[in-house]
């Protein structure tokens, strides 16, 4: 599976998430609510750190093996 993510950025935006994984606002959303994908808010804005999310996309992987 191939996910593409921004290489420039050390953490990206629910809607870069949205994109790379194919999900839907809400579903990002609950998964950030939920703990599975940890983010951090600066000022009003989201974001996501590209570790955390390798780290998630890892994980599902080996669920799924």
């Amino acid at each position: 599976m191939s996910v593409a993510l921004p290489t420039s950025h050390t953490a990206v935006t629910v809607p870069e998430v949205m994109a790379a994984l194919k999900f839907s606002r809400s579903k990002v959303y609950d998964l950030l609510r939920s703990g599975a994908l940890p983010s951090y808010t600066e000022g009003r804005a989201r974001r996501i750190p590209l570790d955390s999310l390798r780290t998630y996309i890892h994980n599902r992987l080996e669920e799924a093996a």
